[in-house]
C-alpha cells in the first residue's frame, strides 16, 4: 500500500511539474510580454510559427496564397500523426477544421489566441485536440495591412492595445465582402488552397464587434444561408452552439450570447436584436452554401484586450473541444446536406422554388438579453435620451431578428448553359470549386431565358462596385448550344452556391457584382429589353 502511494504520488508530481514547466520566451506571444499594449507584428507570428515548428513533430506549414505587397498567408496544418497534405488528410479519414483571425486587421484577439492555442494543442494541455481532426489556422489572414498600425483606429476599443491595422487589404477591399467577387489576392487563395483543397467541415471566422453595449463577452452567429440545406445550420444554432454556451461560461468564466444590436431609438428597454446579413460575400454564410458549418466569433470591443483574448480563445478550444467529440456526426450532417441537395436538382428541377432576395425577419422565439442597463432623462429641450449605467441587466422577451424569409424565389434548373463567349464567367465558377464541362458536340435544352427588362444600378459605390439589380422575367425557351459552349450540370455538390451565382435576381450573385454590366450596356439594356446570357435549363432534349 505504501508503494503504491509512493507512486501514485510521484505520479501527480510529474504531472503538476509538467504543467507548471515554463515556456521558452519564444513562445511568449507580443500581447503577453508587453502586458498587452502592443499586438504582434507580420514578423512575429512567422518568428513564433518558425519556433513551434521547431518544437513539435505535429505541424506542417504552408502558405495559401501570397498578398499584393508578396507576403506569404501561412496556414498552419496540426494533426497526430503529422499530415502534410490535403491527399494525407482526406485518406486519414479525420475531418478538417478551420480557424482564422486578422480578416480585420484592427480585431487582432483572433491573431492572438490563433498562437496561444498552437502552443497548447501543440506542446501543453491540449493535445487531446488533435486526436479525432485535422486542424487549420491562419492567424494573419490579412497580412499588409496587419503592420500598418496607428493609434485610434478603432475607438470603441479604447486603445486597448494602442495601436492596431486597418480594416480593408492593400487592395482597399473589405475581405469579408469578398466572398462571391473572390476580387482579393487573399480571397483567391483561401477559396481555392484551403475550402475546396482542404474541404474542412467547419469554418471560424474571428472578429471584435464595432461597439454595442451587450453584456456578453463573445458574440456568435451561424451561417446564415436559407437558399442552402438547412441541417448544418440547425445542429450548428440548435446544438453546438447552446452546448459550447455552457461549457465555456463553466471553463472560462465567459458568457456567451447571439451577435446583433439594438436601437435606442426604438426606446429601453431594447425590444429586439438585429444581425448581420445573409448575403454569401460574407465568408461564413457562404459556408451554408457549401453544405458546410460556418461560425462568427465577435469579440466585445469595449472589453480591455487580456479580456476579449481570454473569451475568443475561450470560444474556439470550446469550438475545438466540441468538434473532437463530434467531429463523425458533422461529417454524417454535411455530407447528407451535399447530397440532398444533389437529389433535390435530380427530382425536383423545374418544380421547387428557392429563394434568391431576402428580407431579415424575427425567429419564432424570444431571448431574454444580457446588456448593460441604460438611464433615461431629457434634456434641455425636453427631449427624452439615454445614458449608459455601468450595471448589467436581463431583459426578458427579446425577439432576435437572425432569420430571413425569401422576397424573390425563382425556379431550381437542371443546369444551366454559357456561351463560350462568357469564358470569365466559366473561370470564376471554377475558381469557386463549380464542375463545369465544355461542350464538344451540341446540345438543346428545354428551360427558361431571363428577359432583362432594366438593370438598376446603384449611385453609391460599394467595395468599388456600383451593385446592380436586375428587373425582368423568365420565358419559356429551347435553345441549342454548340461545341464550345459551357455546361453546369447542377447534380453536383455546390449547387446551392451555383444557383445563387447565377440567378439573375440574386441579391448577391454575379449580376448583382457587375460581372454582366458591359455584355448589357453592349446589347443596349438602357433603350431595350436584353436577354441573359446564362440558360437555366429543366430538361435536355435528344
Amino acid at each position: 500500500m505504501k508503494s503504491f502511494l509512493r507512486l501514485a504520488i510521484f505520479l501527480i508530481g510529474i504531472q503538476l511539474s509538467a504543467q507548471s514547466t515554463p515556456w521558452s520566451e519564444d513562445l511568449i506571444t507580443t500581447p503577453e510580454k508587453t502586458n498587452y499594449q502592443k499586438t504582434s507584428t507580420y514578423a512575429e507570428v512567422m518568428d513564433f510559427i518558425k519556433t513551434i515548428q521547431s518544437k513539435s513533430n505535429l505541424v506542417h506549414l504552408e502558405f495559401m496564397g501570397t498578398s499584393k505587397e508578396g507576403k506569404g498567408i501561412p496556414v498552419v496544418v496540426m494533426a497526430n500523426p503529422k499530415i502534410s497534405s490535403a491527399e494525407e488528410a482526406k485518406n486519414s479519414g479525420k475531418p478538417v477544421m478551420y480557424v482564422q483571425g486578422n480578416i480585420h486587421s484592427g480585431e487582432v484577439e483572433g491573431k492572438e489566441i490563433l498562437q496561444q492555442l498552437m502552443r497548447d494543442i501543440l506542446l501543453g494541455e491540449k493535445k487531446h485536440l488533435l486526436d479525432n481532426q485535422i486542424l487549420l489556422f491562419a492567424p494573419i489572414y490579412n497580412t499588409d495591412s496587419n503592420d500598418k498600425m496607428e493609434k485610434g483606429r478603432r475607438p470603441s476599443q479604447e486603445d486597448s492595445p494602442v495601436e492596431v491595422g486597418i480594416r480593408a487589404n492593400s487592395q482597399g477591399l473589405d475581405l469579408n465582402r469578398d466572398g462571391i467577387k473572390m476580387e482579393a489576392f487573399e480571397t483567391q487563395a483561401l477559396v481555392e488552397n484551403v475550402l475546396v483543397k482542404w474541404d474542412p467541415e467547419m469554418l471560424v471566422d474571428l472578429h471584435t464587434t464595432n461597439g454595442t453595449w451587450h453584456g456578453y463577452g463573445v458574440t456568435y452567429a451561424p451561417s446564415y444561408h436559407y437558399a442552402g440545406e438547412k441541417a448544418p445550420y440547425d445542429f450548428t444554432w440548435n446544438t453546438m452552439l447552446p452546448s459550447i454556451v455552457k461549457s465555456i461560461d463553466k471553463n472560462y468564466g465567459v458568457k456567451l450570447g447571439p451577435y446583433g444590436g439594438y436601437s435606442l431609438r426604438q426606446g429601453w428597454p431594447a425590444k429586439a436584436i438585429y444581425t448581420y446579413n445573409h448575403h454569401p460575400r460574407y465568408v461564413v454564410n457562404q459556408m451554408g452554401l457549401r453544405n458546410k458549418i460556418g461560425i462568427l466569433s465577435e469579440a466585445f470591443a469595449h472589453d480591455r484586450f487580456y479580456k476579449r483574448m481570454n473569451g475568443t480563445y475561450g470560444f474556439v478550444a470550446e469550438i475545438l473541444e466540441f468538434t473532437n467529440s463530434n467531429g463523425k456526426k458533422i461529417v454524417e450532417i454535411n455530407a447528407k446536406a451535399t447530397n440532398d441537395a444533389i437529389e433535390n436538382v435530380k427530382n425536383n428541377a423545374g418544380k421547387a422554388k428557392k429563394g434568391v432576395r431576402f428580407k431579415m425577419v424575427p425567429l419564432e422565439d424570444t431571448f431574454t438579453l444580457r446588456t448593460y442597463d441604460y438611464i433615461a432623462y431629457n434634456n434641455d429641450k425636453g427631449e427624452k435620451r439615454y445614458t449608459r449605467s455601468g450595471k448589467i441587466v436581463e431583459i426578458p422577451n427579446v425577439q432576435n431578428y437572425s432569420k430571413f424569409e425569401a422576397e424573390v424565389k425563382s425556379t431550381l434548373p437542371r443546369g444551366y448553359f454559357i456561351p463560350k463567349s462568357m469564358k470569365p464567367i466559366v473561370d470564376h465558377l471554377k475558381k469557386h470549386g463549380v464542375e463545369v464541362t465544355e461542350l464538344t458536340s451540341s446540345k438543346r435544352a428545354i428551360g427558361e431565358e431571363f428577359i432583362m427588362s432594366d438593370l438598376n444600378v446603384s449611385k453609391r459605390k460599394f467595395e468599388g462596385h456600383f451593385m446592380a439589380n436586375a428587373k425582368g422575367e423568365f420565358k419559356s425557351k429551347t435553345k441549342r448550344f454548340k461545341k464550345g459552349d459551357f455546361w453546369v450540370d447542377m447534380a453536383q455538390p455546390l449547387s446551392n452556391l451555383i444557383f445563387y451565382m447565377l440567378e439573375p435576381q440574386s441579391d448577391d450573385g454575379l449580376v448583382t457584382w457587375n460581372f454582366f454590366d458591359d455584355y448589357f450596356k453592349e446589347n443596349g439594356i438602357d433603350s431595350k429589353p436584353v436577354a441573359y446570357p446564362i440558360f437555366k435549363y429543366y430538361k435536355l432534349k435528344k
